[in-house]
């Protein structure tokens, strides 16, 4: 069933990343937050955990909330909304998932089918033997690669299978300053996105 957000956008355009394995520098994922925060964002809808995570990997969080309650957060894939000038991003993010890889991208490449993207933007990021002082280099699709892949490589792939028009974005981040946040990368994904945009993504600071 497509969930109802997901009905009616403006020249849909998906972008993915996910935490883990795929995201050194939490470079790509930080693309997404960065884009929450920046952009009028609506929740669409989630996967259920209990299906994809091994939730001793990725245990649930116990949090409270402004009104003094506390509630349960689960480690989940979310599927968002960002309304872009006459333009919506669909943003799916969440840690890598632990099982069921083939019906985890079953279920995503299922719901953007539905939505006939422009595009699908896969991204993810990469400890590097490269300099911290010159710019962040970010390549595009991975061609040369032959290797072990995590799930940004296998739904992106999933969704080339499907006839959907898909792009892969990797930042190679330098492996002697892997530890997250890294601005500087975040930022370089964020420049090669806009290129697939027609709308200019405000940096922020």
């Amino acid at each position: 069933m497509v969930p109802t957000r997901l009905t009616d956008l403006r020249r849909p355009v998906v972008l993915f990343a996910f935490s883990g394995w795929n995201d050194a520098g939490d470079a790509a994922t930080g693309v997404i937050d960065h884009l929450t925060e920046g952009y009028e964002t609506e929740f669409s809808f989630q996967l259920d955990p209990d299906e994809y995570y091994d939730l001793t990997e990725n245990r649930p969080v116990l949090v409270r909330q402004d009104n003094g309650e506390r509630s349960i957060q689960w480690a989940t894939t979310e599927v968002l909304v960002a309304r872009l000038p006459g333009q919506d991003l669909v943003l799916v993010n969440g840690p890598e998932p632990n099982l069921r890889w083939k019906a985890f991208c079953a279920a995503l490449v299922s719901a953007f089918r539905s939505i006939n993207p422009e595009r699908v933007i896969a991204m993810g990021a990469m400890l590097a033997d490269v300099p911290h002082s010159r710019p962040v280099p970010v390549s595009e699709d991975g061609t040369d690669y032959e290797g072990p892949t995590g799930i940004v490589g296998v739904l992106a792939q999933a969704c080339r299978d499907a006839g959907l028009t898909t792009t892969s974005l990797w930042a190679s981040v330098p492996h002697y300053v892997a530890e997250p946040p890294n601005p500087k990368a975040t930022l370089a994904l964020l420049q090669r996105v806009g290129e697939f945009l027609d709308n200019e993504l405000e940096p922020g600071e």
